[in-house]
């Protein structure tokens, strides 16, 4: 299979990558992620910890990893109106912390915005312009609310 784009030529500003080290422990972590988004503005309707269900399923023996799924409700009726409804197939926007070590987290998130239109789920637009610039805002919002720890 031919990918439509090249993974090689993106680099991290085009996929909306952050990454942040928290030197906290796994569950006070996990708080404080959730805490700096929602101070963002962004809701946490889902959440889950694939280490703990691997553990379980199949005896992966996994490091604590958890997911949280964020979304503001503003931005994510605009982005359904704007993509046709397609973008719901990326809700929500996940914000992924793993433990590097005990006491060492990371915190990881891409911008599904940005991911939809480089795969053409979303349009190349104005509309969907201001969408990533007004999301990327409030990531960035967030992100900073990590530091305030």
């Amino acid at each position: 299979m031919t990918l439509p784009i090249d993974p090689t030529a993106l680099d991290a500003a085009d996929i909306g990558e952050k990454r942040a080290t928290l030197e906290m422990d796994h569950e006070e972590a996990i708080e404080h992620v959730r805490e700096a988004f929602v101070d963002a503005g962004f809701g946490v309707p889902e959440e889950f910890s694939p280490s703990e269900l691997l553990n379980e399923k199949v005896d992966a023996d996994r490091d604590p990893y958890y997911v949280l799924g964020a979304c503001n409700p503003g931005m994510a009726d605009r982005a359904l109106d704007a993509s046709d409804g397609r973008i719901g197939g990326l809700f929500p926007c996940n914000v992924i912390l793993w433990q590097e070590e005990p006491g060492r987290q990371t915190v990881y998130h891409v911008s599904i915005m940005r991911i939809a239109r480089l795969v053409g789920m979303a349009p190349d637009d104005e509309e969907w312009e201001e969408i990533v610039a007004e999301t990327g805002r409030l990531v960035d919002e967030a992100w900073a609310n990590l530091d305030a720890a």
